[in-house]
């Protein structure tokens, strides 16, 4: 049975969150603050975790930080009552894999949360032997999608998994225009309408990394009206 931690100090969210998810078939524990949190994160091994933005003593954002510099790969939705962009990527840069905003529907946090672990699970290395893949060459950018690592003239790009995904999904559809929701569904893996704005946060995060000039890209264009497609400079 995979197992959910739950960090969040409104007793109401701890008890609608954990009657859901164990109704859903998963085992639930709970933290009611972020230094609790992060203790269970590290010692009870989750197969998700469900974080809260704002939480007595450690905030959300620490709590995700913390565990990504400790290595800790483990999914995470972030939980924010704030529907504020700046937060949500915010977020998403240190290393949140989603995030909704309150309130929500039960059905959509089990959606969500079944998304993502079936993301993560497709993502994870078989012990099979496998065949290296080609090097993506396009223009000054190079991916390597076995290392998860891309380079812009030679120097490696700081990219969190789900720009990578993102970025090596378009480059696999060089040319092609992609909407919202068709990277939506290959990225993230949903099989319900999301939020498409988790797309053009990544997306803009992605053009900071490899432009140089975001209002002129040369890689990653804007088809207005239509979505996004990654080519030639």
């Amino acid at each position: 049975m995979e197992k959910v931690l739950v960090i969040d100090d409104e007793p109401s969210i701890v008890t609608l969150l954990q009657f859901n998810l164990e109704k859903a078939g998963f085992a639930v524990i709970t933290a009611g603050d972020g230094n609790t949190g992060l203790q269970k994160a590290m010692e009870e091994d989750p197969s998700l975790i469900i974080l809260d933005l704002m939480l007595p003593g450690m905030d959300g954002m620490d709590v995700c930080k913390t565990l990504r510099q400790e290595k800790l790969k483990t999914p995470i939705l972030m939980l924010t009552a704030k529907d504020d962009e700046f937060d949500k990527v915010l977020g998403l840069e240190l290393g949140a894999d989603d995030y909704l905003t309150k309130p929500f529907s039960p059905r959509e946090v089990i959606a969500r949360v079944k998304a993502i672990l079936r993301r993560s699970q497709m993502n994870e290395t078989p012990d099979t032997p496998k065949q290296e893949a080609e090097t993506i060459r396009i223009g000054d950018l190079n991916i390597y999608p076995d290392q998860y690592e891309a380079e812009l003239a030679g120097e490696k790009l700081d990219l969190t998994p789900k720009e990578f995904e993102l970025l090596l999904y378009l480059a696999n559809h060089q040319g092609k225009v992609l909407n919202r929701h068709q990277l939506l569904d290959a990225v993230w893996n949903y099989e319900f309408v999301g939020d498409s704005r988790i797309v053009d946060v990544h997306i803009s995060h992605l053009r900071e990394k490899i432009e140089k000039d975001t209002k002129q890209p040369l890689y990653i264009k804007t088809v207005r009206g239509f979505g996004y497609k990654l080519g030639q400079p």
